[in-house]
């Protein structure tokens, strides 16, 4: 197969190689109309790039008529390319009006080497044909193979009858470093995308991945970086503009790409249509939080770039308060993964609060009760590069379709898996905790994850020293009465405390805790106050927040308090401290494991025996160890 696409290529060769160059330029350019009409993803793909680089200065009409002439460019210029091949070597420099050679030629003839910064500008395969103005110095380029090795020699004959020697990337560079050693030109490609690995650093104010090869190459060699580009100026006439050499001396690896990519800009911007538009330059890696990206950001502050255009992630929250807090560190991580990050959480309404008070996040959308997906997608409107998906609910991988995003991620389950676009090779329940789960999904994405990284920090002493301590109780669980220590304990463990301290006291909950809060608050003397059912999340984390410590069941209450730095004395029946014990050290957990739990069952249907088995005197002591730490 891959002989006989050899020889189709030769017979294209030979038969447009024939042609008059004006006819062939003519015919490229309406093979490039009809390519823009019938290949609708190139043609959007090309218009998304046109608007990343010029959509502050040009209309959505003036980008779909760049990205029209851009492919009558394209296909102008390709269809040339055979038929310059061709022409003797006067009649095609004769075609092209060269700028600044005499700038270029005094460096060469110094005796000093040149890594050429080349790009897909115009018709880029000229590059090879105008090496006959410095034929007398060894000129070199660095290519990427082809797979077909028929194909490779074609490529290789053609390029070294012009007198250009090529080097294999993958063979290494050291050849290439002896050809500017000896004062020989380097030609090195710069504008393509370059692999999750490389060098991140602005294009048109987009972090963009780019080679740093010829920066590397030149500071190794002491040469000067000088770019090139070639315009097409009209029917098969061109331009080719070498701009003055670039210094390395005194600049890293990292500001020489950057300059690269700035000297890139301003040759696109002299001819828009002209460059290769088609190619996905700002490519959306697979995992897009590149924390860990071998060469990192330059600069690696987002505010280092006026204007900078932000990596737009979206990130699905759980629709639980307590699955919601535990997934914060996750979302943290994200934070560290790029400095060009803008976090959205998409969140139901009843959660908003919690996440407004998260620094990491930069927007909060909220899920209105009863909204469809395809009502959400209208109402938001806004566009995102990637999705993350927490829960692992259909309806929140509709969401992130219905709103266009093109990089889904999240773990399968609940018939969606087709709806993502990249999956975890692990199972969601691989992991301990649950908030480890969260940070294996955002590490799958490559947030850098530190070791104990899913954990919340102890809060500074809340009430002033030689004051009695504010203690919070919350002796609901909305999920069922199998999770509720009963209330009548909770008064007990409240009057066993008061019986060796006094404490002020604060009892949170839902509206459906009222009669559990009505026993307890009955039952106690001293200084109680009942905020069950009276309290937004609003009021309820500042509350919270003002509280020493915090009694409470396995609850999305007691992961709040955790998440404040409020120490907990959370009591565990049903269900599993590995897995959802509030986050931080600074808590203590009691559990009398039975025969029959962790049963995670809603409602106890014998005699709720692993309650039970706690005694009121435990939580008072554990309230006293962990109010001595502070106090």
């Amino acid at each position: 197969m891959d002989y006989a696409v050899y020889l189709l290529a030769l017979a294209l060769l030979a038969v447009l190689g024939r042609l008059p160059l004006t006819l062939a330029f003519r015919l490229g350019g309406l093979l490039g109309l009809v390519a823009w009409a019938v290949l609708p993803g190139y043609r959007r793909l090309a218009q998304r790039n046109v608007a990343i680089a010029f959509g502050r200065q040009m209309s959505d009409r003036e980008v779909r008529r760049t990205v029209r002439q851009h492919f009558r460019t394209l296909g102008a210029n390709l269809l040339s390319v055979p038929r310059l091949a061709r022409l003797p070597e006067a009649k095609v420099q004769a075609r092209v009006d060269l700028i600044g050679l005499p700038a270029l030629r005094a460096t060469l003839e110094s005796g000093r080497g040149v890594v050429m910064a080349i790009n897909h500008i115009g018709n880029w395969e000229l590059y090879a044909q105008l090496i006959g103005r410095v034929r007398e110095f060894p000129v070199g380029a660095i290519f990427q193979s082809q797979r077909n090795k028929y194909i490779n020699r074609l490529i290789e004959r053609s390029r070294s009858r012009l007198g250009l020697r090529t080097f294999d990337r993958r063979k290494g560079y050291l050849d290439a470093v002896d050809l500017v050693e000896k004062g020989g030109i380097l030609a090195i490609l710069v504008d393509q995308h370059a692999g999750d690995g490389a060098l991140w650093t602005p294009l048109f104010r987009k972090f963009a991945s780019t080679s740093p090869l010829a920066a590397i190459i030149a500071d190794r060699t002491g040469a000067p970086l000088v770019s090139v580009a070639i315009h097409t100026t009209g029917v098969a006439r061109w331009r080719c503009i070498i701009e003055p050499p670039c210094e390395p001396q005194g600049r890293s690896v990292e500001e020489l790409t950057l300059e690269l990519n700035r000297t890139l800009e301003r040759e696109i911007s002299a001819g828009p249509p002209d460059w290769f538009w088609v190619h996905n330059r700002w490519k959306t890696p697979g995992p897009f939080l590149l924390g860990n990206a071998r060469r990192g950001f330059h600069p690696p502050a987002a505010k280092a770039v006026p204007g900078l255009q932000p990596f737009r992630l979206l990130v699905r929250s759980s629709n639980w308060l307590g699955d919601a807090v535990m997934s914060i560190p996750a979302v943290e991580a994200c934070r560290r993964g790029r400095p060009d990050l803008h976090l959205t959480i998409l969140t139901p309404a009843k959660l908003a609060a919690l996440w407004r008070r998260v620094p990491a996040v930069d927007e909060v959308i909220e899920i209105q009760p009863g909204e469809s997906p395809r009502a959400l997608a209208r109402r938001v409107g806004a566009k995102f590069d990637a999705a993350l998906l927490f829960p692992n609910s259909l309806r929140s991988a509709l969401e992130a379709r219905a709103l266009r995003i093109p990089s889904i991620v999240g773990y399968p389950g609940h018939w969606r898996r087709w709806l993502l676009q990249r999956i975890p090779p692990f199972a969601p329940e691989s992991g301990g905790h649950h908030a480890d789960r969260y940070m294996k999904l955002v590490a799958f994405c490559g947030a850098p994850v530190e070791p104990e990284a899913a954990t919340f920090r102890r809060g500074p002493q809340r009430t002033p020293a030689g004051t009695i301590p504010r203690v919070g109780v919350c002796p609901g669980a909305e999920y069922g009465p199998a999770k509720r220590w009963p209330a009548e304990r909770f008064a007990a463990a409240v009057q066993e405390f008061n019986g060796h301290s006094p404490a002020s006291w604060v009892l949170f909950g839902v509206p459906g805790d009222k009669a559990a809060g009505d026993a307890i608050a009955n039952a106690c003397s001293g200084t109680i106050s009942n905020r069950i059912g009276q309290t937004t999340l609003d009021q309820l984390m500042d509350e919270l927040a003002a509280c020493d410590a915090l009694l409470t069941n396995d609850t999305g209450t007691m992961h709040l308090a955790a998440f404040l730095g409020v120490p907990t004395v959370a009591i565990f029946g049903s269900t599993e401290p590995e897995l959802t014990a509030p986050l931080g050290d600074f808590h203590q957990i009691l559990r009398h494991k039975v025969e029959c739990s962790p049963c995670f069952r809603r409602e106890c249907p014998i005699d709720l025996r692993c309650m039970t088995r706690i005694a009121p005197a435990e939580a008072a002591a554990a309230l006293r160890r962990i109010l001595d730490a502070t106090f």
